[in-house]
């Protein structure tokens, strides 16, 4: 084995710049691969906490029945207790209480049909976006405060202002005319006009006094830091709730399956990209090794006829190329891990970036996210599918016949 490793070694730098050329491809491929992944995985990452961020968190408890049923009387008992007992079970004060209702706002010109939103002000805005949205006015502070916050869009519709009043007409939870005037105190601007059209905001403690909720709500929203921990927290907020079996702690997943799809989407046209890529450097391999085995025809004619098996020959190739694709594969992983690492430390901009993070409240960089999944995955496909692309002109030998080889030019 040693000998044949060594006649290998020898022959891929028979022609130095052939093989520097197919080497050269696979590395290229390599790191584009290690970054482009990187940086999909990256830029998921902060889709799905921007989104989720933005309202509906990364896990919710929430009745078992309310989120396929958005039903008012589809409550939680006690809400604003448990919220307190998850926040110090998870030591993390990113854990606010929300209840929701539908009703009819009404100014002194027009009437919109609106969701209300009941939250926990001092909480809410580590678990939303939309705290620091607020473009005219003021967010939330008090949570007995008979106000409320709106979107840009529906204050538009409405044709009020801050400072002005809105009668809102519901129904409580108890089937009783919910009823109550309130002052805006503040209007946001998501930059989504379904929720800046739509969706409204005011404190908890006087929902559920307007709304007759008692102590009730209708989910506690929880952040993660780490959307990779979020399986891990769903499990210990699981066995918080154990003693409610009425309740459920939802994921982001299951709380927005659209937003799952996207990135499915999105991966499926992405790896189709990269599979062109790979195929074009399969197909360089088959290339560089074809032409090899056509060159030493004669050689291996000669060698057959002294005895060598053509089943040696061929491990001969498949070692040559396997020789070529692991320096690719290290040097391809080494340098994209490198730029990668970069990268995820200072990040990267498009223009444009800085403008829409202050307008919407996002970050104004892009974070690559390095793994041993983002930068061996892709390299070790591009190996598989350069071994696989040797097979052929390694099979070849298996028909050469000596006498004919021999005679080859």
């Amino acid at each position: 084995m040693s000998i044949i490793l060594r006649l290998a070694w020898r022959n891929l730098w028979r022609h130095k710049r052939r093989t520097w050329l197919t080497v050269s491809a696979m590395v290229f491929s390599n790191v584009l691969l290690v970054f482009m992944i990187s940086l999909q995985l990256g830029t998921y990452k902060m889709m799905i906490d921007n989104t989720l961020n933005a309202f509906s968190g990364h896990i919710q408890v929430q009745h078992h029945l309310y989120n396929d049923d958005p039903k008012i009387r589809y409550s939680i008992p006690e809400i604003i207790q448990l919220t307190g007992q998850l926040q110090h079970a998870l030591g993390s004060d990113a854990v606010s209480a929300r209840a929701s209702a539908f009703a009819l706002a009404s100014s002194e010109q027009r009437s919109y049909g609106i969701q209300i939103i009941g939250v926990q002000p001092q909480s809410e805005f580590k678990v939303s976006t939309i705290p620091g949205l607020v473009k005219e006015g003021r967010y939330l502070s008090d949570p007995y405060a008979e106000e409320i916050v709106i979107g840009k869009v529906l204050a538009r519709n409405l044709k009020v202002k801050v400072g002005d009043e809105l009668t809102l007409l519901g129904s409580g939870r108890d089937g009783s005319f919910a009823a109550g005037i309130v002052k805006i105190a503040g209007i946001y601007e998501s930059g989504l006009t379904d929720l800046d059209r739509g969706m409204v905001e005011m404190p908890l403690l006087y929902f559920q006094q307007l709304f007759v909720m008692e102590n009730q709500g209708h989910a506690i929203v929880v952040n993660v830091p780490d959307l990779f921990e979020v399986n891990q927290w769903q499990q210990k907020i699981i066995q918080q709730i154990k003693v409610q079996p009425e309740l459920l702690a939802l994921n982001w997943m299951e709380l927005q399956p659209g937003l799952l799809q996207a990135i499915q989407a999105d991966m499926s046209s992405a790896w189709f990209m990269y599979g062109i890529l790979i195929i074009l450097v399969a197909f360089s391999v088959l290339n560089t090794q074809l032409m090899s085995v056509l060159e030493r025809t004669r050689e291996f004619g000669i060698t057959m006829a002294l005895g060598l098996k053509p089943g040696k020959l061929a491990r001969l190739i498949i070692l040559e190329t396997g020789l070529m694709a692991s320096l690719g594969l290290l040097l391809g992983c080494l340098i994209g891990f490198l730029i990668t690492l970069y990268y995820q430390r200072y990040g990267f901009y498009y223009p444009g970036m800085e403008e829409m993070a202050i307008k919407f409240n996002l970050p104004d960089r892009m974070y690559p996210s390095a793994s041993w999944l983002s930068v061996l995955f892709g390299p070790l496909i591009v190996y598989l599918f350069s071994m696989l692309a040797t097979l052929y002109p390694a099979l070849r030998l298996y028909f050469l016949r000596p006498v004919d080889a021999m005679r080859a030019a």
